[in-house]
């Protein structure tokens, strides 16, 4: 079967995979995970080839600006601070604990290459956690965190991922280097994706009275803008978001509601189809990583996969539970001044829930796929097959075991909620 046929298939898959998910009240992107799984170990089945250069393209930018299109500004702003100690604190601080905790339990890891996994499974993909959580009733705060984080946890991850990339290359680290290309990449892309907004802007306000044109041109926007600024070597990924923000503002303004409707079917149904890919592409993957793996070393893999899954869970536990204290004395402290607004706390509810929603996805999975095949002089990069393993395993595992337990999660916490206002 060729590839094109493939993806076709994929798709009719998708669509009927998630009406059935719909009737048995399932979360469709664990179903779509296991059909992916099923559908590789078919004999007749071809590898699917995943360059993650074609993933980060077509995927992401689509993804993130229409994330970024529908995030409510005022919420946003308000949960700035929770947003950016998970997108950026907790990014770094998980890929430290993961880089230790593999250098000392897997053989043959250095330090350089713990470094690498650590990165690699250092985002969060709120892509799964939301498409689960949907219709639960989880407030609109939690949603806004969870996506909002999204938005920028994965620059964050490919800043950590190049750096210990080029470690294992044999650059040196040095560390006010790696601050200065860090704060240079989100600069640059935060530049790029508001002059790219403001470009597109003067462009819709010509062409609104064709509604073919104006879509066309927003659905176009997200991919020139990632482009623009990968070619610019500054990131693609805030850039994308930030034009996102931008022209959500100035549509909201500009046009009319005919045209806004339009314009939501039509990404409902592209962002839809590319979920499901996603997540179908995650288990398709599974069996060709499994034949590069000797049998011997299966089961230590699944086990150390295991155990960096609930050392992360615990990582972003904590740092959640510390955040909420944070804010509160914050809030306390600064209540004359309001640096920290009532709405901008975390209660215990919306804390276990943003906890327990830090599943892996497509961007760990696309990183490490883009792993080099060989170093600098020739030889092959070392433990790469066991690196890439154990990262589609801790995806599946973070998909399959905390997807299918968040929603009971949530359930179990609504009831004590409204027990608790009953009692009141």
């Amino acid at each position: 079967m060729e590839n094109y046929s493939i993806i076709i298939f994929i798709l009719a898959i998708v669509i009927g995979l998630s009406a059935f998910a719909d009737k048995a009240k399932l979360p469709y992107p664990i179903l779509l995970v296991i059909a992916g799984i099923a559908i590789g170990f078919i004999p007749t089945m071809t590898e699917i080839e995943i360059n993650p250069e074609i993933i980060f393209l077509l995927f992401l930018p689509p993804l993130l600006y229409d994330a970024s299109f529908n995030i409510s500004p005022k919420e946003f702003k308000t949960n700035i601070n929770t947003i950016g100690t998970l997108a950026v604190t907790l990014v770094f601080l998980t890929t430290f604990w993961i880089a230790v905790v593999a250098h000392y339990m897997i053989p043959n890891i250095s330090w350089p290459l713990a470094f690498v996994l650590g990165a690699i499974l250092s985002a969060t993909d709120a892509v799964a956690a939301v498409s689960i959580t949907k219709g639960l009733g989880i407030s609109k705060k939690t949603i806004t965190i969870l996506e909002g984080e999204s938005l920028i946890n994965d620059a964050s991850a490919l800043v950590a991922y190049r750096f210990a990339v080029a470690a294992v290359m044999g650059s040196a680290f040095i560390i006010w280097q790696a601050t200065l290309q860090f704060i240079l990449l989100l600069g640059g892309g935060f530049l790029v994706g508001f002059v790219m907004s403001k470009i597109l802007a003067f462009i819709l306000k010509r062409v609104q009275k064709n509604p073919n044109v104006t879509i066309s041109f927003m659905l176009l926007m997200p991919f020139v803008t990632y482009l623009i600024a990968e070619h610019l070597h500054v990131s693609g990924v805030i850039a994308v978001v930030v034009s996102g923000l931008a022209i959500a503002r100035f549509s909201k303004k500009l046009f009319p509601e005919s045209l806004k409707n339009n314009s939501r079917g039509l990404w409902d149904i592209i962002t839809f189809l590319l979920n499901g890919l996603i997540f179908i592409l995650i288990g398709l993957n599974f069996r060709y990583v499994l034949k590069d793996i000797d049998d011997n070393m299966l089961l230590p893999y699944i086990g150390y996969a295991f155990i960096i899954t609930i050392v992360a869970l615990l990582i972003r536990m904590v740092r959640i539970f510390l955040q909420k204290i944070n804010l509160q004395k914050s809030f306390k402290n600064n209540k004359r001044k309001r640096k920290i607004s009532e709405d901008a706390l975390l209660d215990f509810n919306n804390s276990i829930i943003l906890s327990w929603s830090g599943m892996r996805g497509i961007v760990s999975l696309a990183i490490a796929m883009g792993l080099p095949r060989f170093l600098e002089d020739g030889s092959p990069f070392p433990e790469r097959n066991a690196i890439i393993f154990i990262s589609v395993a801790v995806v599946l595992f973070t998909l399959i075991g905390q997807g299918l337990t968040l929603p009971w999660i949530v359930k179990k916490l609504n009831t004590r909620k409204e027990e608790n206002t009953s009692t009141v």
